[in-house]
């Protein structure tokens, strides 16, 4: 059984840059797709990036550019590197872990974690 258990939220100023970080119990992120996504209050949840198991990502368009997703397979860690935060990254950010298709699509993605916040003020 895979077990996710993200970090590294917290709150920061419009412009500035925060990474959280998903640890993975039960399997190695190097045999698996692994993604982020977000939800903030009232907004349904939507795909932030994924990475495959061959290192190859993908990016929603409102994020391309300034957040970078990448793993460490050494450590059994995803990561999700966020520049130039906007108030609308405000959100509880989610590593999720499929078998499945690596898309932006939460439908494929069967294990999650918790969640971390994230708050970009202005």
């Amino acid at each position: 059984q895979v077990l996710l258990v993200e970090s590294g939220g917290g709150s920061v100023q419009a412009g500035g840059s925060l990474r959280v970080s998903c640890a993975i119990f039960g399997y190695t992120p190097s045999n698996i797709c692994m993604g982020w996504f977000r939800q903030a209050p009232g907004k349904e949840r939507e795909g932030v990036a994924t990475i495959d198991e061959y290192g190859t990502t993908n990016y929603a368009d409102s994020v391309k550019g300034r957040f970078t997703i990448s793993k460490d397979n050494a450590k059994n860690t995803l990561y999700l590197q966020m520049n130039s935060l906007k108030p609308e990254d405000t959100a509880m950010y989610y590593c999720a872990a499929t078998f499945g298709r690596c898309v932006l699509d939460a439908s494929p993605f069967g294990t999650w974690g918790r969640g971390t916040q994230v708050t970009v003020s202005s």
